[in-house]
């Protein structure tokens, strides 16, 4: 019983030891390094405000040419993809047939020129042997009245002048026809050179060729097959839809004046075309909630092509006092998005914020953060509330990236705990 009391002694006093020991001993734990971020301060700047959709580049016309006659394609006057003037030869339809139409048309309007001319002496010889059988008839009556001439003498006098009146309303019917025949041979003759026209198909607008889908030497019906489509790409359109929430923004500012449009070919940040918007569709798809906008671009360049996608921005005005910050400083988390904000002391702070239009690569805050408040934008995941932060200037983007990847210490538990053992001389280093 003595021994057992000894040893439960002895077992207490080894504990109450080891405790002082352990109370004694210095803190194994290191304080961890700054991290690395990259921040940006808010700032307060006039910012546009402005509607962003997706567009589609559309010619400002197109025509299809077909040829309007029949005919051997004996020349094409352009070569495919190439710039046209209005006017320029695009196509020969061989003339030699319409030309010898022509010819023939020209040959009959002569003819019938020469017979208005004969019915026309004819109505003068008429007229006066009229005139004269009229006063012969006039003397025969008197003389007959007299008792001086028989009265079947007069009576035949006077079916002769009857006979020649009539004569002369036939000379002026037959004048008459003679001038329709003209007139019917000069639309020959107009319908004969047009046909003769249409031998040489000329481009109708200034625009741009497509590929030629008849090659030369091949004979060609009227209005049968497409030749080539030509598209007026200057000045050109572009048609884009916007949420029907936009539409009254849209209007009133129509109303008071021209809206800006711009649009970003594809893969072309640095490429803009400027323009105003010219037409809104007269009715909302009910289906997407949408309405369909067009803007009207110059194109001088050509960087607008049609059927090209493009990024299309409405500029409406212009909003003051806006805070604005890079896109890549806020996150987003479970109760909503919040931004790092660095506080003097280069702790971080989480921050609830308010955003609402993006603007290129800035975003607008409504609520949350006031001017000149410095924020993370990159090294966020390293990041927890209160840790200490060391902020490094933006990166440059250089034309070459380095073949040697930065290393960037991963702050996990497991490399702290090291650090602890490894690197001892940091502790009681000032924060």
């Amino acid at each position: 019983m003595q021994v057992m009391a000894g040893s439960l002694i002895l077992l207490v006093a080894l504990a109450i030891a080891g405790c002082s020991t352990n109370k004694g001993a210095p803190a194994a734990k290191a304080a961890a390094p700054p991290a690395p971020v990259t921040v940006a301060q808010a700032v307060s700047k006039a910012v546009p405000l402005e509607i962003q959709a997706v567009g589609n580049a559309e010619a400002y016309s197109t025509v299809t040419v077909k040829a309007q006659i029949g005919g051997e394609l004996t020349q094409v006057g352009f070569q495919e993809g190439a710039e046209v003037k209005k006017g320029d030869p695009l196509f020969v339809i061989d003339p030699r047939p319409f030309a010898s139409q022509v010819t023939q048309a020209e040959a009959n309007l002569a003819k019938d020129r020469a017979q208005v001319q004969a019915a026309q002496a004819n109505l003068a010889r008429d007229m006066a042997q009229e005139a004269y059988a009229r006063a012969q008839s006039q003397r025969y009556t008197d003389l007959q009245q007299k008792g001086l001439l028989s009265k079947e003498s007069a009576e035949q006098m006077n079916s002769q002048a009857a006979a020649l009146e009539e004569a002369l309303r036939a000379d002026n019917a037959a004048i008459e026809s003679a001038r329709a025949n003209i007139a019917a041979d000069q639309a020959a003759l107009d319908r004969a050179r047009l046909q003769l026209e249409y031998c040489t198909i000329l481009s109708p607008i200034d625009g741009r060729t497509g590929r030629l889908l008849v090659k030369q030497g091949n004979v060609i019906k009227a209005n049968d097959v497409d030749l080539v489509t030509i598209n007026q790409l200057r000045p050109i359109y572009v048609t884009f839809a916007i949420p029907e929430a936009s539409l009254p923004a849209i209007k009133s500012h129509m109303a008071s004046g021209k809206v800006a449009v711009r649009a970003y070919p594809e893969g072309g940040q640095s490429t803009v075309e400027t323009g105003t918007l010219t037409f809104v569709e007269n009715a909302v798809d009910s289906t997407t909630g949408t309405i369909r906008l067009k803007g009207l671009f110059e194109n001088a360049e050509t960087k607008l092509w049609p059927g090209e996608f493009v990024r299309v921005v409405v500029q409406l005005n212009e909003s003051a006092d806006s805070i604005v910050i890079p896109v890549a400083a806020v996150q987003t988390g479970q109760d909503g998005k919040f931004v790092f904000v660095v506080k003097p002391d280069m702790t971080v702070e989480a921050r609830p914020v308010v955003t609402s239009r993006t603007v290129g690569r800035e975003i607008v805050v409504e609520k949350g953060l006031s001017s000149g408040e410095t924020v993370v934008t990159e090294g966020q995941l390293r990041l927890v509330p209160g840790s200490r932060v060391q902020s490094k200037p933006e990166p440059r983007k250089p034309e070459a990236r380095s073949q040697k990847p930065e290393w960037k210490p991963a702050l996990s538990p497991f490399w702290l705990l090291a650090s602890g053992f490894w690197l001892p001389s940091q502790q009681g280093r000032p924060r």
